[in-house]
């Protein structure tokens, strides 16, 4: 499995370092995707503010991708007795707990971009739509024994063993 995080106490799981490439990736397609239309759109108008803004985007993309690493690494979960801890974010910080007997659905995923790299989405779903969870850039190993370690105690859980 991945390495411990120490905070508050609790030996959070930390995702896959590798991970960080499929986010900046990620990133960088979308901005060309954004910025390229609007770099083309400034050239065609020749305005000051045109151009602004696009710069604007640029550096809003640029300090995201610059922050990706630290976000990464911010993104942990832990199994506990009777539920599964999941955190994620710097500065706006979430913490979600998530009882094994309310799991409904553990699925995998897998992008293109991460299953080159060997990594793994794993999804589950309540009955609560706002508390599905997605924990991305596990490693394909670590993510199916999560999965499977996950419905056996959301079914042990359900049955009341």
């Amino acid at each position: 499995m991945t390495e411990p995080l120490e905070i508050a106490g609790i030996d959070w799981r930390r995702v896959s370092p590798k991970y960080v490439v499929v986010d900046v990736i990620g990133y960088i397609i979308f901005a060309v995707i954004v910025l390229a239309p609007a770099a083309f759109v400034a050239w065609l108008i020749n305005q000051t503010w045109a151009w602004a803004a696009v710069i604007a985007l640029g550096v809003i993309f640029l300090l995201t991708i610059v922050l990706t690493p630290r976000r990464v690494r911010s993104i942990g979960y832990q199994l506990r007795e009777d539920d599964l801890l999941f955190r994620r974010g710097i500065m706006f910080q979430r913490i979600v707990a998530v009882p094994f007997g309310r799991m409904q659905l553990v699925d995998i995923n897998r992008g293109p971009i991460a299953r080159a790299l060997g990594l793994s989405e794993l999804k589950f779903v309540t009955a609560a739509a706002a508390s599905g969870v997605t924990i991305p850039g596990l490693a394909e190993q670590d993510a199916e024994e999560l999965r499977d370690t996950l419905v056996a105690l959301a079914e042990s859980r359900r049955a009341g063993l």
